[in-house]
Order: structure tokens, then sequence, then C-alpha cells
């Protein structure tokens, strides 16, 4: 069988729903080629694949089969890859595979996160086959230093607020923003990393040529023009309610870590955020108000174990940036108490603001020696803390300026 792997790959793209456990299996044990061989004929794979295979094939005018089954398997590799690459070419896109220098080797992590006997979402896991790619950059040097930035569709004006600010920040220090494309806190994030300069990364749930939703077009064709638009769904491909759920493993798996913004209890980000926890990426997670439905899914993630608060661009750096990139702690406004001793902020704390007391009742008040108040109290009379008044002491008026 002469098919190559590329050809054989971007028929099988076109052929099963990406993330197909058992193709995948099949590919790695026997090679794409001969994967595709026998997923055209039905031979040693479930009759479930077999089925789904041949209702694309009748979709594709590929039916009924004719001459030996190996040129059967030709014909079909190179008609529908020869179809997939020139439509790549019409749409200004580029089709990477496993076997080129672009291909962004952290994807392959996927093959270990699969759970056998559990509901398709969970167990059909697998790398992408092939990516169809709209942008300058290159894929595997994009992601090099990425983070996911996912959440709510009906994100707040906190939320927004948030993941703009992240992103801008993100794209500012050189990390590459990737989310979904989505309406709410995706586009966002695309749009604050796009207004630092910086390089965003859509991945999209349906074909390179459809524009879903539409409402974000322009920004899709800024993220062309600057980034990168990626999908494993071949042109033509309408974007599917499941097809968001699958492509969020590939968003977790191509980044370094993910932060969830908003998400409401059953909101896809915490999808994204699961798969991110399978592949031992880092998970974190934005607090919001314990009264909005859209942080419901945030709180319940924080609870699970692993899980990382996040509150500012820096801490989501410390996480998964380089040993030493530290976020610098958070101090309150300081103040001129500060920088007394604890004996000076103790007979401070026992001086009346009105009542004038002498160094012997402040030492009382304070529960401190009278020497210790004796020789605070001028200190503090220096710093203009407290005041001389008939023979004792009171609070220095505070300025009103």
């Amino acid at each position: 069988m002469s098919t190559t792997d590329r050809a054989a790959r971007l028929a099988l793209a076109h052929l099963v729903e990406p993330g197909s456990r058992e193709l995948g299996l099949l590919t790695r044990r026997v090679g794409a080629p001969e994967a595709l061989l026998m997923a055209v004929h039905g031979g040693g794979v479930s009759g479930q694949l077999a089925g789904a295979v041949q209702a694309r094939l009748d979709a594709a005018g590929l039916s009924p089969r004719t001459g030996s089954a190996d040129a059967w398997a030709e014909r079909v590799a190179h008609t529908l890859a020869d179809a997939m690459t020139e439509r790549a070419g019409e749409l200004g896109a580029r089709i990477v595979t496993t076997t080129d220098d672009e291909w962004p080797l952290a994807l392959d992590d996927l093959t270990r996160v699969s759970r056998e006997g559990a509901d398709v979402l969970h167990r059909d896991t697998d790398p992408p086959l092939c990516l169809w790619l709209r942008g300058p950059v290159r894929l595997e040097e994009t992601l090099e230093r990425s983070v996911s930035v996912v959440g709510a569709r009906a994100v707040t004006s906190y939320g927004q607020f948030v993941a703009s600010e992240f992103a801008f920040g993100l794209a500012e220090r050189g990390w590459t923003v990737v989310s979904g494309g989505a309406l709410g806190v995706d586009v966002t994030a695309h749009r604050g990393a796009l207004a630092a300069g910086g390089v965003t990364c859509a991945v999209l749930a349906c074909g390179i040529d459809q524009v879903y939703p539409v409402s974000n077009s322009a920004v899709f064709e800024r993220i062309a023009e600057e980034g990168l638009l990626l999908t494993e769904w071949p042109p033509g491909t309408r974007p599917h309610k499941t097809r968001f759920l699958t492509r969020n493993r590939v968003i977790a798996a191509a980044t370094l870590g993910t932060v969830m913004v908003e998400a409401g209890s059953r909101s896809g980000a915490r999808n994204t955020l699961g798969y991110a926890r399978r592949l031992e990426r880092s998970a974190m997670v934005v607090p919001g108000p314990v009264t909005s439905a859209m942080s419901v899914g945030c709180h319940v993630e924080l609870r699970t174990p692993g899980t990382v608060l996040v509150t500012r661009v820096e801490e989501i750096i410390e996480e998964i940036g380089h040993v030493g990139e530290l976020a610098e702690p958070i101090h309150g406004e300081e103040r001129p108490e500060d920088a007394l001793d604890a004996i000076q902020a103790r007979v401070l704390d026992a001086v009346a603001p009105r009542a004038v007391r002498s160094a012997e009742e402040i030492a009382a008040v304070a529960g401190v020696a009278g020497r210790d108040a004796r020789r605070s109290l001028p200190v503090l009379e220096q710093h203009g803390f407290v005041v001389r008044a008939d023979g004792g002491y009171r609070l220095a008026p505070r300025s009103r300026s």
C-alpha cells in the first residue's frame, strides 16, 4: 500500500470524529495507512467505527467500493487528502500532522487521559490526527509559553474586567493566550491579548472556514493576521454542542495551565479545567462574589484539591512560569505606626484622645512597666503621635489634609 502517513491522517480526520480512542490505539499500533485500510473495509475495527466511516464515505460520494482493498483505501486517502489540501490552500490555511516539526508534542499527552468504560466524552480523548491552522506564527513556538483563559459565555462585567486584564497582562509579558473563540470570557481574553500587541490562539470547534459565532468574525480575522486560528475538524465542519466539549481537551493539553475566570455550575469551562487536572497541567481559578451564579462553578472547583486560586497575573506566572518568577506578596498600605516596636505600639494604644494621663497611668492601662512607658512616650511625641500637656500625655490631633 503506497498511501502516505500524511494522506492517511487527513483522510481519517475527515472520516472519524476527533478524539476516537479506538482509532488512536489502532493508528499507533499499525500506522495511519493500515488503520485507514482497516477502517474503510470494516475489518479489525468495531461495528460502530466501521459504520461511522461508511456514513462519511457515502456522504463524500466514495461508495460503492471498487478494485482491491489496497487500491480502494489508497483512492479514498488521496481523494480526501487532495481535496482537504486544496481547500486549505484556498483558505490560506495550512495542515500540520504529527510528523511535521511544527507539531506541538504537548498534545501527545492526550493519549494517557482516556477513561476506559466511561462515556464517549471521557473515553475519546486521543490527540488530533492533524490540525488546520491560519496565522503567521509557528504553532509549537506559540504554545511553548502559553496559558489558556476560559470561562462563561454569559460573562458579567466583573468577568470581562478580569479576563481582559489577565489576558493583557499575560500577553504583555510574552505569554500566548489560548481560548476557544466563544462569546463571553473567551473573546474577551482574545481581545485583551490583541490589545497588548501579543499573540493569541483560538481553538475552534468547527472547520477553519466556519465563522462561529458570527459576532466574533472581526476578532477571528485579527487573530488570523497576528496569531493563530486552530482546529482539528476539516473545512466545512459545522459547530455542534459536543464538539465544543471535545475541543476543550486540546485547549487544556496545548497550554501549561488553564485559568477559569467565571463559570456557572454547568459551564463547559469546567470541562476544560478537568482536562487540565488529568493532564497534570496547572488548574487555576479566579474567585468571584458568592452571590453570583457565574462564579458558582469557580467556587466548586476551588474546593477540589490541587486547584490554585489566582487573583493577579503575577500569581498565574508564578504557578506556570520558570523557577524564580515569583509574585510579590501583597502588603497593605504602610502607616506611620508600622515603624513602632511592640512596646511602643501598646503604649500608644493606651493614650487617650482627649483626657491627659500621666506616664504611670498610661503604663497601667497598657500593661507595661512604668519605665517602658516613660521611655516610649518621648519617642511617640517626637514622631507626632502624642503631645505633652499638663504634666501628662494625650493623642496628637489628626491632620485633616
